[in-house]
């Protein structure tokens, strides 16, 4: 009884502690700089305006050796601007930042920075040969980062494994929730689908409620004969919620369809993280004679929180 009370009293604590964090809704906020040359090796920079306060309050460009900094002007000399740049403060108010180069012969690059890579090698061209490694591994990261800082997605996801269980049907569920996402993320990145926000973040609060309750009780339903089908129905409006995230971040024009593909590849390395980390701390638990009373505890919990969510968004909906 008392090992009991003790897996109620941490569950009760970490719903109340999940709960007491802000409504997760996916925002991912992108800085962008636009620099654009008006003379051989001299350009005019700025910040864009962001919906936070001025990105200059908390990034910082350091230009590449040869390069200074004028109020707005940027004189890099006949080397032009080629060298290392790099963005302090990034990945902490600002998730990234989109640094935008025009060239006076029409040419442009975009280029990505983040936390894991805040510094980009410029060639004073536009022709970098690096250029789509670069995109790749940002938007890489940028996927990681999403999916394990998207509490949501990642409770969706427990729920999953609660329900299933470390059995060969996880395979089957987990890849259709990965068909699912895939398809509607890459069909609202490229504007095939277009839907509002606030609906697809009440429905993924309360994909979490149903998952939850159905992994508590025992009854033979639809979603414990064909969990794949749930996975993939639910999947659909997680992928929404991807896309929301991605069309914060912004998609270079030169290199679309690198970047989406290896935004989701992200998404997909930072749920498999979560898999193996669930399955350890499973592996772990299953010693202890009352992990079957923690499981409830902890079901219980996720569906509190999701619940609360849910309310939170639909309240906002109808407002």
């Amino acid at each position: 009884m008392k090992r009991l009370l003790i897996a109620w009293r941490a569950a009760l604590m970490l719903a109340l502690a999940v709960a007491a964090l802000p409504s997760p809704a996916h925002e991912m906020s992108m800085a962008e700089m636009q620099l654009r040359e008006t003379a051989r090796g001299e350009f005019l920079w700025q910040w864009m305006a962001t919906e936070k306060r001025p990105a200059a309050q908390d990034l910082t460009p350091v230009w590449p050796e040869g390069c200074t900094a004028d109020a707005n002007l940027l004189r890099c000399g006949e080397q032009g601007l080629a060298g290392t740049l790099h963005i302090r403060g990034v990945g902490e108010r600002y998730s990234a930042a989109l640094v935008k180069v025009q060239w006076r012969d029409g040419q442009s690059r975009v280029y990505t920075l983040t936390a894991g890579q805040p510094s980009v090698q410029l060639y004073g061209a536009a022709d970098d040969p690096r250029g789509m490694g670069e995109i790749a591994r940002a938007y890489t990261l940028l996927g990681v980062e999403h999916i394990l800082t998207g509490i949501d997605h990642l409770l969706f996801v427990i729920g999953l494994l609660f329900l299933v269980g470390f059995q060969r049907r996880l395979l089957w569920t987990i890849t259709a929730f990965t068909a699912a996402h895939s398809l509607t993320l890459a069909c609202s990145a490229l504007g095939l689908l277009v839907l509002r926000s606030p609906p697809v973040e009440a429905s993924i609060a309360l994909s979490i409620v149903l998952v939850a309750g159905e992994a508590l009780h025992k009854r033979d339903t639809l979603a414990r004969r064909w969990p794949a089908v749930v996975a993939f129905l639910f999947g659909l409006v997680h992928g929404l919620g991807f896309a929301g995230a991605l069309k914060e971040i912004g998609l270079p024009e030169n290199h679309l369809l690198v970047a989406l593909l290896t935004f989701n590849v992200g998404v997909e390395l930072g749920q498999l993280l979560t898999v193996a980390a669930c399955w350890m701390l499973w592996r772990f638990a299953s010693r202890w004679p009352a992990a079957q009373r923690l499981r409830t505890a902890l079901l219980y919990a996720i569906g509190s929180v999701a619940a609360y969510w849910s309310w939170l968004r639909i309240a906002a909906l109808l407002s």
